[in-house]
């Protein structure tokens, strides 16, 4: 039976937990839209991508941490308390704190784990030509179409030694169309397509940031069939978390597989 004494601690403790728990979510959602702030501003052209990446992305992880710290406070004054309301709110306080402070923690163990390529071919001599986005670079103030072998060919080759030429049994015309379908069910946004020259000028964004990667493809004759060229090359930035390497080797082992 609740002595006279219990029942204002009781109602104090659910007061601190209610607090608590509100506190909580309220920082995890301004959290998540100071992350959300980083992409969207880069997105719409209010600021550079580094101050998104640099700046809010590792604010936010902080306040996410903040609201995780809150938000379990709450949660364990409402176990006390025993009410399901603020149980309720400091879970989901707890839930979106710790989403948003898992990517910026995520990406920073990330950024150190791959080579400094983020210009990807399979021809270091005679790489497929990005000139079909030079003006969209510039535009971006973004990284030149040339390839820059002395950067990235030895780098390339130590990581990625697996990465070379296609080399199918077909005559190039149907390599070609083959080629184009599977970057059509890449969905990939194609640029250019020409067939006399063989060559697929194509693009790609990632979801997150809405980084582009520019996509050359080239299909020439190789004796009795066909080799298929590829390059995969960031606009910005210096690395690339090994996104244009996964993208040529998936690419090129699926062609290969058809």
């Amino acid at each position: 039976m609740m002595t006279m004494a219990s029942a204002p601690r009781l109602a104090a403790g659910a007061g601190l937990s209610h607090a608590l728990a509100v506190t909580g979510l309220a920082l995890a959602i301004f959290a998540l839209l100071v992350l959300a702030a980083g992409p969207i501003g880069w997105r719409g052209g209010l600021w550079h991508y580094r101050i998104g990446l640099l700046t809010l992305m590792p604010a936010a992880g902080c306040l996410g941490v903040g609201a995780l710290a809150l938000s379990a406070a709450g949660l364990l004054a409402g176990l006390r308390a025993r009410g399901r309301r603020d149980l309720t709110i400091a879970l989901l306080g707890m839930l979106i704190g710790g989403g948003v402070s898992y990517f910026p923690w995520h990406w920073s163990n990330q950024r150190g784990a791959f080579p400094q390529v983020n210009d990807v071919t399979t021809d270091f001599t005679d790489p497929p030509s990005l000139a079909f986005s030079e003006a969209s670079r510039k535009a971006e103030e973004g990284n030149s179409t040339a390839y820059e072998a002395y950067r990235f060919a030895g780098v390339q080759q130590r990581a990625y030694p697996d990465i070379v030429p296609a080399r199918l049994a077909l005559p190039p015309v149907s390599a070609f169309d083959k080629a184009v379908a599977l970057v059509r069910a890449r969905g990939w946004a194609i640029v250019a397509v020409d067939r006399s020259a063989g060559v697929i000028d194509a693009y790609d964004r990632s979801f997150w940031f809405g980084f582009t990667d520019d996509i050359a493809i080239r299909v020439a004759p190789d004796g009795e069939g066909s080799r298929v060229d590829m390059r995969s090359s960031a606009r910005q930035g210096r690395g690339d978390f090994g996104v244009n390497a996964r993208r040529v080797r998936a690419f090129l082992g699926a062609l290969k597989s058809r």
